[in-house]
C-alpha cells in the first residue's frame, strides 16, 4: 500500500487545508487531513495524523507526502483549494478511495470567517465527492454530531439533522454534497476529538488544560469553564481504528458498507467534568475553577449522544477510557 500526506496553509483571513493521501496496492486509498482557519499558526490535523499513522502502522503500507506550506524533502507542494490541481493529481493518482477529513472544525472560526469555511467545509468536500464519482472512487467523509440540535438525544443515523450552529449547517451540507454524488459513499460522524498534540490548542478537550495550569499560579486567576452542554469525548485513535475498518471491510472484503455511520464516547462529561478529571489525574486544584451553566459565544448544542448500533453490528466499535487517554496525551504537557 502507498500513502500520500497531504498538508496545506493559508495567508491571513484564508482556509488552511491539510491532507493526508493513502493507498494501497492494488487498492489505493486517498485520505485529506484536516485543515483549519487561523492567522498565523499552521494546524497539521489531530484526527488526519491519527488516520495517517493508522494505515502507516500496516506492513503493507508505504508512506509518500504532499505539503503547502512545510514541503519539506520528499513532500510534493500542492494547495487542496486549487480544485485544478486536486483534480489532476486525482486523476493521476486513480485511488480506490478517498477518506476526507479536512474542514474548520471550531465554531467560533466558521462564524468569524464564514466563507472561508464555506470553501473548505463544503466547496472542497462537493469538489472531491464529484471528482470522486467520475472516477468512481468511494468517498468517506467525516462529519459531527453537531448536524444535531442537542435536544433529543441520542440520535440515529435516520433522525433528521437540525443544526443549530454554522458549523453544524455547512458539515450537513457537506454530508448533502457527498451523499448525493453517491449514495455508496461513506459518512461518519463523530463527537468532541482529544488525541496526541502538537499543540493544546489543537483540541477543543486538550485545551482546557490551559486554564486549569493558568489558575494554578499565584494571582487568583480564575478559570470560568461549561459544566452546560454534555459532550462524548472520543480518542482520536479509536477514530482511526474505526475508519480503518470501515475501509477495510469495503475495498478489501467487499462488504456493503455505505451511508452514515456513527460513533462516539461512552462516557458523558461537560467541559467542567473534563477538567475535574484532569485535576484529578495530575494532582492540581479545582478551587479557581468556575463552572460556568449559561452558554457564551456561538451557541452549542445541548447533548449530542450519538447512537452507534450500525458501528457495533460490524463488530468494529473501540472505546478508550477518557481518564486513560486523557492522561497518556497530556502526562507530557503539565510542566510545560
Amino acid at each position: 500500500m502507498l500513502v500520500y500526506v497531504f498538508e496545506g496553509c493559508k495567508k491571513k483571513n484564508l482556509i488552511k487545508p491539510k491532507n493526508i493521501h493513502l493507498h494501497k496496492f492494488p487498492k489505493k486509498m486517498l485520505a485529506i487531513k484536516q485543515g483549519s482557519i487561523q492567522d498565523v499558526n499552521f494546524d497539521k490535523g489531530l484526527l488526519g495524523r491519527s488516520i495517517y499513522e493508522r494505515f502507516l502502522g500496516e506492513s503493507d503500507w508505504t508512506v509518500c507526502g504532499i505539503s503547502f506550506k512545510r514541503t519539506s524533502p520528499g513532500l510534493t507542494k500542492l494547495n487542496l483549494l486549487d480544485k485544478e490541481s486536486v483534480t489532476n493529481l486525482l486523476h493521476t493518482v486513480c485511488p480506490d478511495v478517498i477518506v476526507h477529513c479536512a474542514a474548520e472544525r471550531f465554531p467560533d472560526k466558521v462564524e468569524t470567517y464564514p466563507q472561508a469555511a464555506y470553501d473548505l467545509n463544503v466547496g472542497v468536500t462537493a469538489h472531491l465527492a464529484d471528482i470522486a464519482n467520475k472516477l468512481n472512487v468511494p468517498l468517506l467523509y467525516i462529519s459531527t454530531d453537531y448536524v444535531f440540535n442537542g435536544d433529543n438525544s441520542p440520535y440515529k443515523e435516520t433522525d433528521e439533522p437540525t443544526p443549530i450552529n454554522e458549523y453544524g449547517r455547512l458539515k450537513l451540507l457537506g454530508e448533502k454534497a457527498v451523499l448525493a454524488a453517491n449514495s455508496k459513499n461513506i459518512v461518519l460522524r463523530i463527537p468532541v476529538l482529544y488525541g496526541p498534540v502538537e499543540s493544546l490548542e489543537e483540541s477543543a478537550v486538550t485545551c482546557l488544560l490551559i486554564g486549569l495550569k493558568k489558575c494554578q499560579n499565584e494571582n487568583n486567576e480564575l478559570f470560568k469553564v461549561s459544566n452546560y452542554e454534555l459532550r462524548n469525548p472520543s480518542s482520536v485513535n479509536d477514530i482511526a481504528h474505526i475508519v480503518f475498518k470501515l475501509i477495510e471491510k469495503k475495498i478489501v472484503y467487499n462488504n456493503n458498507i455505505s451511508g452514515i455511520y456513527q460513533w462516539c464516547g461512552k462516557e458523558i462529561f461537560t467541559k467542567y467534568d473534563m477538567v475535574a478529571k484532569m485535576a484529578h489525574i495530575f494532582g492540581l486544584s479545582m478551587e479557581r475553577v468556575i463552572p460556568v451553566t449559561s452558554q457564551s459565544g456561538v451557541k452549542r448544542p445541548f447533548n449530542t449522544i450519538l447512537d452507534v448500533s450500525r458501528i457495533n453490528q460490524l463488530n468494529i466499535g473501540i472505546h478508550t477510557n477518557f481518564e486513560d487517554g486523557i492522561k497518556s496525551v497530556l502526562c507530557g504537557w503539565v510542566n510545560n
